[in-house]
């Protein structure tokens, strides 16, 4: 999305359907365009080799088309566990349960589960704070 388009208000609901198509997609652009240009997007649990937050949709944007490209992880599913409104119109939290295989190896499906926090004002995401397990996620549950 050019940076001079606004996209239409889409509710934080809408804005997590999106952000869940865009994971099971792979598409770093799709995932980018949700987020304001001066969002933040942060990881409380870290992994090896993989930064604590990124600045910015751009950052966004380059940092999980580094990460999915690099990575022969395959999502299949993302099962909503459940999703919770706040006292805050604009957060709402999210579990899920990501089902992934490894292409190289049929029978490897396994399971990495998550929760996001987002902040989502004028329809773009603005903080997201993303609780996932990296190490499953790159395979050590596989």
């Amino acid at each position: 999305m050019p940076q001079s388009e606004t996209p239409a208000v889409r509710t934080p609901r809408e804005v997590l359907a999106r952000y869940y198509q865009a994971m099971l997609d792979k598409s770093a652009d799709a995932l980018a365009d949700l987020y304001a240009p001066d969002a933040v997007h942060e990881f409380p649990f870290t992994s090896p080799g993989f930064p604590t937050r990124f600045e910015g949709r751009e950052a966004v944007r380059a940092g999980y088309a580094a990460a999915w490209g690099a990575s022969p992880v395959r999502v299949r599913e993302v099962r909503r566990v459940s999703v919770h409104d706040t006292g805050d119109p604009e957060v709402l939290v999210a579990e899920h349960v990501v089902v992934a295989t490894l292409p190289d190896k049929a029978d490897a499906v396994f399971t990495v589960p998550g929760l996001l926090v987002l902040r989502v004002r004028d329809g773009l995401l603005t903080h997201v704070r993303d609780y996932m397990d990296g190490l499953g996620l790159a395979g050590g549950k596989a």
